[in-house]
């Protein structure tokens, strides 16, 4: 769903993270369909969060003169998504994979930019523990969040 490659610098790490929350918002759009009620609520909540990230993101890499990767038209989810249960299942995943890259990222920055990708990162694993719990999956946390299984 979303293409790793291994970053060489901050710039490149914040690229691929941005990369990675531009298949979080189109995977919220199959995800909210599927979805009733307060876990509606949360998934249009968890769109928003990814898209403030990812116009900072393009605000910070283009205004420091980096490469700004496009979106894609479309993103091939791994799974149907037909139901609440699959709906779940794949906020669960998508937040565990967009930590993933916001994960990677932290070897390659400093300063401020390190504080942007914890924060990213933080925010993604408590996400995905809200959505594990919705989901009633267990366990609720992992050990690592963003960390390859």
């Amino acid at each position: 769903m979303i293409p790793r490659t291994a970053p060489t610098g901050p710039a490149e790490a914040l690229a691929a993270a941005l990369t990675a929350e531009y298949a979080a918002i189109w995977a919220y759009g199959p995800i909210g369909v599927r979805l009733t009620d307060a876990a509606r609520t949360a998934a249009r909540a968890a769109e928003a969060a990814h898209r403030a990230r990812r116009d900072a993101l393009i605000l910070q890499l283009s205004s420091g003169g980096g490469q700004v990767p496009a979106d894609r038209a479309g993103y091939a989810l791994p799974y149907p998504v037909n139901d609440r249960a699959s709906a779940l299942k794949l906020a669960i995943e998508i937040e565990e994979r967009t930590a993933g890259f916001w994960r990677a990222a932290l070897p390659h920055t400093t300063g401020a930019d390190r504080n942007q990708a914890l924060a990213a990162l933080t925010d993604c694993a408590l996400r995905a523990t809200r959505w594990r719990r919705t989901a009633r999956v267990t366990p609720i946390t992992v050990p690592f969040p963003g960390r390859p299984t």
